[in-house]
This record gives C-alpha cells, structure tokens and sequence, in this order.
C-alpha cells in the first residue's frame, strides 16, 4: 500500500534523562508494526511523539510523504493520528460518551450539543469492541478494564491513517483481547498502520506483521515476526534469556489461611467461595464483570459482604473497612498500582513505611532511619532498580513501582496476600522476576490469591484455578495440567446457560 510513516532520528530529552535517542522507524501502510522493550526503553515516549502528545527534541516525522512541522495531540486527530494511551486519559466527571466525543461533540440546531446522536455514535463505536457499556454512564463508575475499552472506542472515532496503541490490553480477558485483534485487523485492512506496544510476546506474534526492539532509548533491531522468535527478541530486549514458564514445585500447602463461602456483596458479588491454604498460590480468572476483582475487595474488607461467611486463619472476620483486612493479616496490591495503590509524589522510604508505621517508630515518634533501613532491605530483597531509597515512586519504571506495591504489603508480614493483576504494564524481565517473587513467597508460607486476566500467567503460577463467571465461582482447577481453553469453557459456559435460562424465563413470561 505505500510508505505511510517515517520517523527519522527521533530524540526526547526529559530532565536528566534521554528518553529517546536517534530512533528511526519506517512503516506501511495496513502494517501493524509492535514495539517491544523493557519499561523504560522509550517505546511510550516513541508513541507519543507520532501522536503529538510529545514535542520531539530532535528528528523529522513524515505522513504520507509530507514532513510535519510541530503538533499537539487535538492537531494529530486532525491528521487522523490518535493514540491509546497506557495510563487512562479519561475524564471521570464526564460520560463516556462524552469523553469519546470531547472537544469534537454533534451538534445540532441552534449550536446545542446533539446528545443522543453522541450516545448512538458512541454506543456504536463500543459494540465493535463486543462490550455493552451505557455511553450515559460516568467514566468514575467503571472499571479499569471498561476504562480501557472507552480508551479503544474514543481512538475509533477519527478517521484514521495511523494508530498508536500502548500496552492495550493490559487490563483485558482474553476474549476482549481476541475482540480488539479482530478491530485491529480491520483497520490494518483498510490502510491503517498500526503501531502496537506490548509486552506480551503471545500477542505480537498473533498479531503483528514486524516488531522493533527499543533498548535504552535506542533501535535494538526491527524483525519480520514470522522471521524471528521469542527468544531472539528477548535477547535484544533485555540481554540474556528469560524464562516465564511453568515450574515445577516442591511447595506443600500447610494449614487453611483463607476460607470464604457463598460470599455475596452488591451489585455484582453473589455467591463466591474459595479457599486458599499456606503456602499456595490461588489464582482467579474470569472474563471483565465475573466479579475477580470485587470478591478479593470484599476479602479485604474495601466491599461491604452482604452475605457468606469469610475466615481468616480459622476466624470469622466481618470487615467494616480495609483496616480490618489489614488487622487480620490480610495484604492486598490492587490493581491500579498509580491511583489505588502508591503515593507516586512520596519516595520508596515512605510508600513502603505507610503500611508499617509501627515497625518504623521509636514510641510516638517517626524514625527515618528505621524507613530506611526497611526500604533498602526490600530494595536488595526484590531487586528494585533506584538511584536510591528517597527516589520519588513516580520516576520509577513500571516494574519497579510494582515492586515497591509489593514490598509495602510484604513490610507487614501477611498470613495472606491478594494481589490483583500482578504484572500489568510490566516488561518481560520485570515480570519474570515478579514471577520469582510471588513464589518465593508461597514458599515462605504466605497464602498467595492472585487475580490475573492474562491466562499464561495464571498457568505459570497457580497451583489452583478458581474461575468466576456472573458474581459466582463456578468452578475449580488443578494448576498443574490445566489449559487456557479449560479455563474459559468454565467461564463461558456458565455465562451462556444464564443467558439460555433468562431468555427461556422471558420467553415464558411473554406466553403467559
């Protein structure tokens, strides 16, 4: 089809840093092209220079053969240029069909905003994506997988020549996943280049037509997929062999840490029970709105349970808020390490101190010398990559702020642990050692329940399956010996016989 991008010698420089360093890449038009690199490599920085949220300090960029001079990111949608960014960029006060549309709503008669085409454009635009969500409905209210969806749809929006997607489906089941290639193979169909950044290698090799490797903010190379392979292309990324399979384990869970049964809590929860020993690793999976999330929530004690019975170590534990969780011996790492989690304005001292203050004090008083010491025993304990313990959380890569999310709840000692989608946004080596982190863990003795929506994952680590479908568990596997496909005929199967059930029931409802 035609060249359709060249970025030629790009640079970016941030204050003591140099993001991006003489990068060229050329792509065709109906090319999906992946970028693929550690956190901190400057695959994002790369993304959004093309889409105008970044200036670039040095180089050229061509469209279609014409040289464009400095643009924003409203001047890009123009140029049919958008981007999905890796950190949502939504407004949570306005609708979603407001924030689909924003700066460029319907109008009707007298200038007035025409809100119900916007809603039907929006809701249109959401469908592709094979989710129903109300475009009336304020983007506060969602979840982050729902978020990133409305992310999706507002990039469908403009009349596209070129589209960046960072990290996409981080948040997203495999099937929402498989729903968003099939969008993406569309628009590559019709002329659109994408520009695909991921760290999971399954999806560039299902995906992509080409991948180029960043390291430190340089070109590491550019390779055909069907002409590569993974470990080819984790060596160019990270320099050695990495490894994020299976293992076998020698870990024998001790006595029951957690028991919940028939857990329920509005409006999603309904009957949800599982059990997680010491020294076991529990993984939770199910498709966006099974309820993963708001079950360990009601664990923790951030959901009021509205029935069921959870025990924690053998006692009954009726939470009113997280601090009875965290009395009980409960961790929990959410899932939004950046809105939920840290304090990216604090260093790694005090993100890690907050969760322990009584460990760090000296009778009433702070003592910085006890946070520090701590901080630098998980700095060397976990392998966080710092210039140093008082490094503020938000100038660290994407894998070492969730090393710092982990090492704040490990500071407290847990019986057990909830950690909701442990390596989201983190490259292949940092993954890897989370990997390595949890495991450990379990073989310490901690009670591990993790939610994960990338199934590889969930293979890799647990030792049990729990699948959720519609507020309810619905079903339990052996870890070792289970497949991706066991997994989701659990979850599927039950969503289709309640979907079969309510229509037979509304059928009736109509003869009678």
């Amino acid at each position: 089809m035609g060249l359709r991008l060249q970025a030629n010698n790009l640079s970016k420089s941030f204050p003591g840093v140099n993001a991006l360093d003489d990068v060229s890449i050329s792509v065709e038009a109906g090319e999906i092209r992946a970028l693929l690199g550690e956190n901190g490599a400057g695959k994002s920085t790369f993304g959004k220079i093309i889409a105008g949220v970044y200036a670039r300090s040095a180089g050229t960029i061509v469209v279609d053969g014409e040289v464009l001079g400095e643009f924003d990111e409203k001047q890009a949608g123009r140029l049919g240029i958008a981007i999905v960014h890796q950190e949502g960029s939504l407004v949570p006060q306005l609708s979603v069909a407001e924030n689909i549309f924003a700066g460029r709503q319907p109008v009707g008669r007298f200038g007035r905003v025409d809100v119900a085409a916007m809603r039907k454009e929006a809701a249109a635009l959401i469908a592709k994506l094979g989710v129903a969500i109300d475009p009336a409905r304020k983007v506060a209210s969602l979840s982050p997988a729902q978020a990133q969806i409305i992310e999706i749809a507002k990039a469908l929006s403009y009349d596209l020549k070129i589209l960046v997607l960072d990290e996409p489906t981080a948040a997203l089941t495999l099937t929402e996943t498989e729903k968003l290639f099939d969008v993406v193979r569309s628009l590559a169909a019709r002329g659109v280049s994408v520009i695909y950044v991921s760290h999971r290698l399954a999806e560039i090799f299902a995906l992509c037509h080409s991948v180029t490797v960043l390291k430190d903010g340089q070109l590491a190379g550019t390779r055909r997929t069907d002409h590569t392979n993974a470990g080819e292309l984790i060596r160019l990324m990270v320099g050695r062999d990495v490894h994020l399979n299976r293992e076998v384990s020698a870990r024998v869970p001790g006595r029951v840490i957690l028991e919940a049964q028939d857990v329920s809590a509005p409006p999603l929860l309904k009957k949800a029970s599982i059990t997680v020993r010491s020294g076991e690793i529990v993984c939770v999976a199910g498709l966006i709105g099974s309820g993963r999330t708001e079950f360990a929530e009601t664990i923790f004690g951030a959901r009021r349970k509205t029935g069921g019975t959870i025990r924690i170590d053998g006692k009954v534990l009726n939470a009113t808020g997280p601090w009875d969780g965290k009395h009980a011996g409960i961790g929990m790492v959410p899932e939004d390490r950046k809105s939920s989690g840290l304090f990216l304005g604090m260093d790694i001292v005090n993100n890690i101190a907050v969760t322990v203050l009584g460990k760090v004090s000296s009778g009433a008083r702070f003592s910085s010398d006890k946070a520090e010491t701590l901080a630098r025993h998980f700095i060397d304990e976990m392998k966080i990559i710092t210039p140093g313990a008082h490094q503020m959380v938000g100038n660290l890569s994407g894998g070492n702020q969730q090393k710092v999310l982990l090492a704040k709840w490990l500071a407290m000692e847990p019986k057990l642990l909830i950690v909701d989608e442990p390596t989201r946004g983190v490259d292949v080596g940092a993954r890897s050692e989370i990997y390595r982190l949890l495991r450990a863990l379990a073989g310490k003795g901690v009670a591990l329940l993790v939610i994960s929506s990338d199934l590889p994952e969930v293979l890799a680590l647990a030792d049990r399956v729990v699948v959720m479908a519609e507020g309810r568990t619905v079903g339990e596997l052996a870890g070792d010996g289970a497949t991706e496909e066991d997994v989701l005929r659990l979850a599927t199967d039950y969503t289709a016989s309640l979907a079969r059930s309510r229509h037979q029931a509304a059928f009736a409802g109509e003869l009678t």
